[in-house]
Protein backbone atom coordinates (compact mmCIF):
# COMPACT_ATOMS: atom_id res chain seq x y z
CA UNK A 1 0.00 0.00 0.00
CA UNK A 2 1.37 3.41 -0.85
CA UNK A 3 0.02 7.09 0.75
CA UNK A 4 0.39 10.05 -1.94
CA UNK A 5 -0.64 13.39 -1.04
CA UNK A 6 -1.09 15.25 -4.19
CA UNK A 7 -2.94 14.91 -7.72
CA UNK A 8 -0.36 14.24 -9.59
CA UNK A 9 1.29 11.63 -7.56
CA UNK A 10 -1.85 9.83 -6.93
CA UNK A 11 -2.63 10.15 -11.21
CA UNK A 12 0.71 8.62 -11.66
CA UNK A 13 0.37 5.78 -9.91
CA UNK A 14 -3.11 5.07 -11.06
CA UNK A 15 -1.85 5.55 -14.45
CA UNK A 16 1.07 3.29 -14.19
CA UNK A 17 -2.02 0.52 -12.31
CA UNK A 18 -4.43 0.88 -15.24
CA UNK A 19 -1.65 -0.67 -17.62
CA UNK A 20 -3.26 -4.07 -18.71
CA UNK A 21 -6.94 -3.03 -18.40
CA UNK A 22 -6.89 -3.18 -14.78
CA UNK A 23 -9.79 -1.76 -12.96
CA UNK A 24 -10.02 1.16 -10.21
CA UNK A 25 -12.66 1.20 -7.74
CA UNK A 26 -12.83 4.63 -4.74
CA UNK A 27 -13.94 4.89 -1.35
CA UNK A 28 -14.00 8.47 -0.29
CA UNK A 29 -13.78 8.82 3.49
CA UNK A 30 -13.33 12.10 5.44
CA UNK A 31 -11.15 9.37 7.93
CA UNK A 32 -11.20 8.41 11.60
CA UNK A 33 -12.18 5.00 9.70
CA UNK A 34 -14.51 2.16 11.40
CA UNK A 35 -15.24 -1.41 10.55
CA UNK A 36 -17.95 0.74 8.97
CA UNK A 37 -15.14 2.04 6.21
CA UNK A 38 -13.35 -1.13 6.33
CA UNK A 39 -16.34 -3.14 4.78
CA UNK A 40 -16.66 -0.99 1.68
CA UNK A 41 -12.89 -1.24 1.66
CA UNK A 42 -13.23 -5.05 1.45
CA UNK A 43 -15.77 -5.10 -1.09
CA UNK A 44 -14.28 -2.78 -3.25
CA UNK A 45 -10.96 -4.81 -3.14
CA UNK A 46 -12.53 -7.80 -4.05
CA UNK A 47 -14.78 -5.85 -6.59
CA UNK A 48 -11.49 -4.15 -8.64
CA UNK A 49 -8.15 -4.45 -9.04
CA UNK A 50 -6.87 -1.39 -7.72
CA UNK A 51 -8.54 -0.16 -4.51
CA UNK A 52 -8.11 3.89 -3.77
CA UNK A 53 -8.75 5.07 -0.22
CA UNK A 54 -9.23 8.76 0.30
CA UNK A 55 -8.86 10.15 3.55
CA UNK A 56 -9.60 13.80 3.50
CA UNK A 57 -12.02 15.91 6.09
CA UNK A 58 -13.43 18.25 3.55
CA UNK A 59 -14.32 21.73 4.74
CA UNK A 60 -16.82 22.94 2.16
CA UNK A 61 -19.54 20.39 3.37
CA UNK A 62 -19.19 21.48 6.78
CA UNK A 63 -22.02 24.52 7.54
CA UNK A 64 -20.66 24.93 11.49
CA UNK A 65 -16.88 25.73 12.17
CA UNK A 66 -17.55 23.83 15.43
CA UNK A 67 -18.20 20.53 13.85
CA UNK A 68 -15.42 20.71 11.35
CA UNK A 69 -13.07 21.95 14.13
CA UNK A 70 -14.35 18.55 16.54
CA UNK A 71 -13.72 16.30 14.04
CA UNK A 72 -11.83 13.02 14.92
CA UNK A 73 -8.72 12.66 12.95
CA UNK A 74 -6.31 9.83 13.09
CA UNK A 75 -4.18 9.41 9.30
CA UNK A 76 -1.79 7.07 11.08
CA UNK A 77 -4.40 4.69 12.61
CA UNK A 78 -6.54 4.44 9.23
CA UNK A 79 -3.30 3.42 7.35
CA UNK A 80 -2.59 0.73 9.65
CA UNK A 81 -6.33 -0.26 9.02
CA UNK A 82 -6.25 0.10 5.42
CA UNK A 83 -2.93 -1.57 4.99
CA UNK A 84 -4.69 -4.85 6.90
CA UNK A 85 -7.08 -5.46 5.04
CA UNK A 86 -5.93 -4.93 1.13
CA UNK A 87 -6.41 -1.13 0.15
CA UNK A 88 -3.51 -0.29 -2.30
CA UNK A 89 -3.72 3.32 -2.61
CA UNK A 90 -4.30 5.91 0.33
CA UNK A 91 -4.71 9.60 -1.02
CA UNK A 92 -4.84 11.89 1.71
CA UNK A 93 -4.18 15.64 0.12
CA UNK A 94 -4.41 18.81 2.04
CA UNK A 95 -7.07 21.37 1.91
CA UNK A 96 -4.85 23.78 -0.47
CA UNK A 97 -3.85 21.09 -2.96
CA UNK A 98 -8.30 19.76 -3.54
CA UNK A 99 -8.80 23.77 -3.12
CA UNK A 100 -5.90 25.62 -4.47
CA UNK A 101 -8.49 28.15 -5.03
CA UNK A 102 -11.76 28.09 -3.71
CA UNK A 103 -14.40 26.48 -5.95
CA UNK A 104 -17.72 28.59 -6.79
CA UNK A 105 -19.41 25.51 -8.51
CA UNK A 106 -22.83 25.30 -7.29
CA UNK A 107 -24.90 21.77 -7.47
CA UNK A 108 -28.67 21.57 -6.98
CA UNK A 109 -30.68 18.41 -7.26
CA UNK A 110 -34.05 18.58 -5.93
CA UNK A 111 -35.86 17.40 -4.63
CA UNK A 112 -33.51 14.74 -2.94
CA UNK A 113 -30.92 17.74 -2.01
CA UNK A 114 -33.78 20.07 -0.17
CA UNK A 115 -35.33 17.90 2.27
CA UNK A 116 -33.65 16.70 5.37
CA UNK A 117 -30.35 17.25 5.79
CA UNK A 118 -30.23 19.69 3.20
CA UNK A 119 -33.18 21.74 4.53
CA UNK A 120 -30.93 21.40 7.98
CA UNK A 121 -27.36 22.10 6.80
CA UNK A 122 -27.23 24.56 4.48
CA UNK A 123 -24.83 24.51 1.77
CA UNK A 124 -23.86 20.61 3.17
CA UNK A 125 -24.74 18.57 -0.10
CA UNK A 126 -22.96 21.72 -2.10
CA UNK A 127 -19.77 20.66 -0.61
CA UNK A 128 -20.39 17.11 -0.62
CA UNK A 129 -20.84 17.49 -4.75
CA UNK A 130 -17.51 19.53 -4.87
CA UNK A 131 -15.21 17.37 -3.56
CA UNK A 132 -16.86 13.83 -4.62
CA UNK A 133 -16.91 15.55 -8.10
CA UNK A 134 -13.05 16.50 -8.02
CA UNK A 135 -12.25 12.51 -6.37
CA UNK A 136 -13.90 11.15 -9.37
CA UNK A 137 -11.87 13.53 -11.83
CA UNK A 138 -9.00 12.65 -10.02
CA UNK A 139 -9.14 8.96 -9.60
CA UNK A 140 -12.04 8.66 -12.74
CA UNK A 141 -12.92 5.12 -10.86
CA UNK A 142 -15.30 2.48 -12.80
CA UNK A 143 -16.89 2.12 -8.96
CA UNK A 144 -17.27 4.27 -5.93
CA UNK A 145 -18.87 2.30 -2.66
CA UNK A 146 -20.52 4.88 0.13
CA UNK A 147 -22.55 3.63 3.12
CA UNK A 148 -26.12 3.29 3.63
CA UNK A 149 -26.01 5.29 6.76
CA UNK A 150 -25.89 8.61 4.49
CA UNK A 151 -28.74 7.32 2.86
CA UNK A 152 -29.66 10.80 1.26
CA UNK A 153 -26.22 11.56 0.70
CA UNK A 154 -25.92 8.28 -1.92
CA UNK A 155 -29.11 9.86 -3.54
CA UNK A 156 -27.40 13.29 -4.02
CA UNK A 157 -23.85 11.84 -5.14
CA UNK A 158 -25.95 9.44 -8.09
CA UNK A 159 -27.79 12.44 -8.96
CA UNK A 160 -24.73 14.49 -9.13
CA UNK A 161 -23.29 11.73 -11.38
CA UNK A 162 -25.96 11.07 -13.48
CA UNK A 163 -26.05 14.92 -14.21
CA UNK A 164 -22.31 15.50 -15.23
CA UNK A 165 -22.09 11.95 -17.02
CA UNK A 166 -19.27 11.01 -14.94
CA UNK A 167 -19.88 6.87 -15.44
CA UNK A 168 -19.36 5.89 -11.97
CA UNK A 169 -20.94 3.35 -11.01
CA UNK A 170 -21.99 3.94 -7.11
CA UNK A 171 -22.09 1.13 -5.32
CA UNK A 172 -24.61 1.60 -1.70
CA UNK A 173 -23.27 -0.59 1.04
CA UNK A 174 -25.28 -1.99 3.85
CA UNK A 175 -25.02 0.15 6.96
CA UNK A 176 -22.36 -1.77 9.75
CA UNK A 177 -23.65 -1.67 13.45
CA UNK A 178 -21.72 -2.43 17.04
CA UNK A 179 -23.63 -5.09 18.85
CA UNK A 180 -26.01 -2.47 20.36
CA UNK A 181 -27.40 -2.37 16.73
CA UNK A 182 -25.59 1.51 16.97
CA UNK A 183 -25.10 2.52 13.40
CA UNK A 184 -20.83 2.74 13.26
CA UNK A 185 -20.04 6.76 12.83
CA UNK A 186 -16.35 8.53 13.26
CA UNK A 187 -18.53 10.67 15.31
CA UNK A 188 -19.08 7.65 17.98
CA UNK A 189 -15.41 8.46 19.02
CA UNK A 190 -16.84 11.87 20.38
CA UNK A 191 -19.18 10.20 22.61
CA UNK A 192 -18.73 9.11 26.33
CA UNK A 193 -19.59 5.10 26.99
CA UNK A 194 -22.45 5.82 28.60
CA UNK A 195 -23.82 8.25 25.98
CA UNK A 196 -22.72 5.21 23.73
CA UNK A 197 -25.29 3.19 25.60
CA UNK A 198 -28.02 5.90 25.63
CA UNK A 199 -27.43 6.32 21.50
CA UNK A 200 -28.35 2.63 20.92
CA UNK A 201 -32.03 3.48 21.59
CA UNK A 202 -32.12 4.90 18.07
CA UNK A 203 -31.80 1.61 16.19
CA UNK A 204 -33.38 0.03 18.75
CA UNK A 205 -36.55 2.27 18.45
CA UNK A 206 -36.31 2.29 14.85
CA UNK A 207 -36.35 -1.30 14.56
CA UNK A 208 -39.56 -1.85 17.27
CA UNK A 209 -41.07 0.62 14.73
CA UNK A 210 -40.91 -1.97 12.22
CA UNK A 211 -43.24 -4.09 14.37
CA UNK A 212 -45.52 -1.08 14.81
CA UNK A 213 -45.77 -0.77 11.02
CA UNK A 214 -47.27 -4.34 10.96
CA UNK A 215 -49.88 -3.98 14.01
CA UNK A 216 -51.16 -1.69 11.65
CA UNK A 217 -50.07 1.75 12.27
CA UNK A 218 -50.31 4.14 10.18
CA UNK A 219 -46.84 6.60 8.85
CA UNK A 220 -47.86 9.22 10.60
CA UNK A 221 -48.48 7.54 14.03
CA UNK A 222 -45.21 5.42 13.25
CA UNK A 223 -43.16 9.30 12.44
CA UNK A 224 -44.77 10.54 16.10
CA UNK A 225 -44.11 7.15 18.49
CA UNK A 226 -40.43 7.17 17.46
CA UNK A 227 -39.62 10.71 17.99
CA UNK A 228 -41.75 10.60 21.66
CA UNK A 229 -39.69 7.60 22.07
CA UNK A 230 -36.21 9.08 21.51
CA UNK A 231 -37.28 12.25 23.10
CA UNK A 232 -38.35 10.94 26.45
CA UNK A 233 -34.47 9.39 26.68
CA UNK A 234 -32.20 11.54 28.57
CA UNK A 235 -29.81 12.66 27.00
CA UNK A 236 -31.27 12.12 23.54
CA UNK A 237 -33.19 15.07 21.01
CA UNK A 238 -35.00 14.07 17.85
CA UNK A 239 -33.76 17.03 15.20
CA UNK A 240 -35.96 15.31 12.63
CA UNK A 241 -37.33 11.97 11.59
CA UNK A 242 -39.41 11.46 7.79
CA UNK A 243 -40.59 8.64 6.71
CA UNK A 244 -40.00 9.51 2.95
CA UNK A 245 -40.03 7.61 -0.55
CA UNK A 246 -36.74 5.98 -0.99
CA UNK A 247 -36.23 7.47 -4.59
CA UNK A 248 -37.66 10.70 -4.36
CA UNK A 249 -37.08 11.28 -0.60
CA UNK A 250 -39.99 13.13 -0.30
CA UNK A 251 -42.55 12.05 2.72
CA UNK A 252 -45.40 9.50 1.88
CA UNK A 253 -48.71 9.72 2.69
CA UNK A 254 -49.47 5.93 3.62
CA UNK A 255 -47.22 3.00 3.06
CA UNK A 256 -48.64 2.06 -0.30
CA UNK A 257 -47.55 5.67 -2.26
CA UNK A 258 -44.30 4.14 -2.90
CA UNK A 259 -42.50 0.95 -4.04
CA UNK A 260 -39.61 1.60 -1.59
CA UNK A 261 -40.05 3.52 1.71
CA UNK A 262 -37.48 4.28 4.04
CA UNK A 263 -37.28 6.22 8.04
CA UNK A 264 -34.26 8.62 8.54
CA UNK A 265 -33.61 10.28 11.59
CA UNK A 266 -30.98 12.40 12.93
CA UNK A 267 -30.64 12.50 16.39
CA UNK A 268 -28.67 14.80 19.14
CA UNK A 269 -26.80 12.53 21.78
CA UNK A 270 -24.79 14.09 25.47
CA UNK A 271 -24.23 17.27 26.38
CA UNK A 272 -22.19 18.46 23.44
CA UNK A 273 -24.16 17.01 21.44
CA UNK A 274 -22.95 14.75 18.76
CA UNK A 275 -25.11 14.11 15.93
CA UNK A 276 -25.93 10.77 14.76
CA UNK A 277 -27.76 9.74 11.39
CA UNK A 278 -29.75 6.32 10.83
CA UNK A 279 -32.20 4.96 8.38
CA UNK A 280 -34.29 2.26 8.29
CA UNK A 281 -36.31 0.39 5.43
CA UNK A 282 -39.77 -0.28 5.98
CA UNK A 283 -40.72 -1.67 2.28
Amino acid sequence: MITVETVGKLQAVLSEARQGGRTVGLVPTMGALHAGHASLVTRCVAENDICVVSVFVNPTQFNDKNDLASYPRDLEADCTLLRSIGAHVVFAPTVEEVYPEPDTRQFSYPPVDTVMEGARRPGHFNGVCQVVSKLFQYVQPERAYFGEKDFQQIAVVRAMTRDLRLGVDIVACPIVREESGLALSSRNQLLTASERATAATISRTLSESIGWKKSGAKVAEVEARVVETIDTTAGLRTEYYQIVDSDTLQPVADWESAKGIVGCITVYCGSRPVRLIDNIRYK
